[in-house]
């Protein structure tokens, strides 16, 4: 069986084996342990298109999880199937990053691309963040100014309340000098907001407001 899960969706069925733990270890009733069971399993076949029968089966069996140890051994047996971030070499990055010529890539062999829904990293000397992704079918890299914020927000990307930062991207107008300055508030944290993703809906939008398409 090839690999069908992306990272947000690995995510999104990490997130319901915990409310299957929390629900065992409140809950006594069986009637109530069977609809969590339902809903959780609804709530994960939900987020796929044109399951086959094996990679169903494969996710029924989140109905099994009870405790952290089951859902561990559930996890790490679907994760062989989560389709990797595309894989991408420090010249790659370089290209897709032509006018950043003092750039500082960050150590690919480190990174986990299982548990990322994009790339990205901030460049501390110059205070820019710098985002690779997938957008319409092709690797998109943003830039920009990166301001951290003193108190804890929500991010635009993955929607959850975590130590943020402004990130502002400054594009080319209608017009030969007028500019155009676009942004949001996004995690300082790359890695953490990656492991909070459990959508790619709010990632999409973003890059759409930056890029503008």
């Amino acid at each position: 069986m090839n690999p069908f899960i992306r990272s947000d969706q690995y995510n999104f069925i990490k997130n319901q084996t915990q409310i299957l733990i929390n629900g065992h270890l409140t809950v006594n009733d069986p009637g109530v342990i069977n609809a969590l069971k339902s809903l959780a399993l609804e709530k994960v076949m939900a987020i796929f298109e044109d399951l086959n029968e094996e990679q169903k089966d494969l996710l029924q069996t989140i109905v099994e999880v009870k405790e952290k140890v089951e859902a561990e051994v559930f996890l790490e047996q679907i994760k062989q199937f989560v389709v990797p971030f595309k894989e991408i070499k420090a010249q790659t990055i370089k290209k897709i990053f032509p006018k950043a010529k003092k750039l500082k890539i960050p150590s690919l062999e480190e990174m986990d691309f299982k548990e990322m829904s994009y790339l990205g990293w901030l460049d501390k000397g110059s205070n820019k963040k710098f985002l690779i992704l997938e957008h319409n079918s092709k690797l998109v890299g943003i830039s920009g100014g990166f301001h951290n914020s003193s108190k804890k927000g929500i991010c635009a990307l993955c929607n959850r309340h975590e130590e943020i930062g402004m990130f502002t991207s400054t594009t080319k107008g209608a017009t030969q000098d007028a500019f155009i300055s676009r942004g949001n508030y996004i995690c300082q944290d790359s890695q953490k907001c990656n492991q909070n993703l459990i959508s790619l809906d709010k990632l999409d939008e973003f890059v759409s407001l930056i890029v503008g398409s």
